[in-house]
């Protein structure tokens, strides 16, 4: 428990954040001084800028939805990125990325694999999972920061995950991170050229708020080779969104719009799946609520899996999410989902 910045009320409250779920919810103004410090704050300890960079006479990204413009010797929000002297350098490109990846044996933690099959078809094989570096969100609860020391980070080029993946114990590829959306121009050549070689899933974790035509890509790509694209949907409320993780979701639900349309009713699988972290709290009811019913009007056959919270990274004062908000949040979900998951259960023993 902790006291409100905002409203005193003794409440659930991170004191990264400061301020609880009703006061960024229906004061937002005032939140947001409290939410844009401690974001600088996180940010800075990873030598990263506190926003996407929007200098009126810079070079501007659109590989993300946070089209970072940058001036002289500004660095884009996901860290790969610069101006250098008015030309954008970057860390990555096609060919070339950040990232570690490691045979990972299934079944997996994957957040598909309640539903996805590997488990019955890939048994004895592999999931080569690839791990990038950098990221268009900044979580407060990240599981996976170390995806911030990029500086730390491997340079690695294309052909030496081919070879990784060109294994016959590889039964699908996944990309996460951080989020893979700041190198999908390397993961959309990757994926083309392993499928030169061998049949293979691949498949894709993220916050879904890349470039459009890039995501129809990755569509694609799930869709031709029987992967699944797993949008992590952190919150419904735009300005909550902002408070857990720095930035906008808008692009991400008009992507996952994208995919759903386009693509989930092509398959005869489900293309598509999203998750929520339950972060005590701040995801609420209300907020699965509304997920719930966004995801139904698209297809209610959309599989949706609520993950149990464990404290971590800048929210680790909080608690594991309570069990009866977690059935609370389930009974919720399944009023408008037709495939509803629990992920974590192994917390609430």
């Amino acid at each position: 428990m902790g006291k409100c910045e905002i409203c005193g009320k003794e409440k659930i409250i991170s004191k990264s954040i400061g301020v609880c779920l009703e006061c960024i919810r229906e004061r937002p103004e005032k939140s947001l001084f409290y939410i844009i410090e401690i974001h600088k704050k996180v940010r800075e300890n990873f030598n990263l800028p506190p926003f996407p960079p929007q200098s009126k006479n810079g070079i501007e990204c659109n590989i993300c939805d946070n089209k970072c413009n940058m001036a002289k010797g500004e660095k884009g929000y996901c860290g790969l990125r610069e101006n250098e002297n008015g030309i954008l350098k970057s860390k990555v490109n096609s060919d070339t990325a950040l990232f570690d990846c490691y045979y990972d044996p299934i079944p997996t933690n994957c957040c598909a694999g309640w539903f996805c099959g590997a488990e019955k078809e890939g048994k004895g094989l592999y999931n080569l999972a690839v791990f990038f570096y950098g990221c268009s969100f900044n979580c407060l609860f990240c599981q996976n920061y170390s995806h911030k020391f990029i500086e730390r980070a491997p340079i690695l080029p294309l052909e030496q995950l081919v070879k990784k993946a060109n294994k016959d114990s590889v039964y699908c590829i996944c990309f996460f991170g951080g989020s893979p959306e700041p190198q999908l121009p390397f993961v959309i050549k990757f994926s083309e050229e392993i499928l030169n070689f061998k049949k293979v899933r691949i498949c894709f974790e993220w916050n879904g708020n890349g470039n459009e035509k890039l995501v129809r890509k990755v569509g694609e790509i799930a869709l031709k080779t029987g992967g699944i694209i797993k949008f992590d949907l952190k919150a419904f409320d735009e300005n909550l969104n902002i408070a857990l993780t720095g930035v906008s979701n808008k692009k991400t639900y008009d992507n996952f719009k994208i995919i759903a349309k386009e693509f989930f009713s092509m398959a005869d699988y489900p293309v598509l799946t999203a998750t929520t972290l339950l972060v005590p709290g701040y995801i609420d009811g209300e907020e699965i609520e509304k997920i719930s019913k966004f995801i139904s009007d698209l297809n209610p056959e959309i599989p949706y899996s609520l993950l149990v919270f464990f404290p971590e990274f800048y929210m680790n004062d909080l608690p594991i999410t309570p069990k009866e908000v977690v059935y609370e949040c389930y009974k919720i979900a399944k009023k408008y989902l037709k495939n509803v998951h629990i992920g974590n259960l192994h917390l609430l023993l």
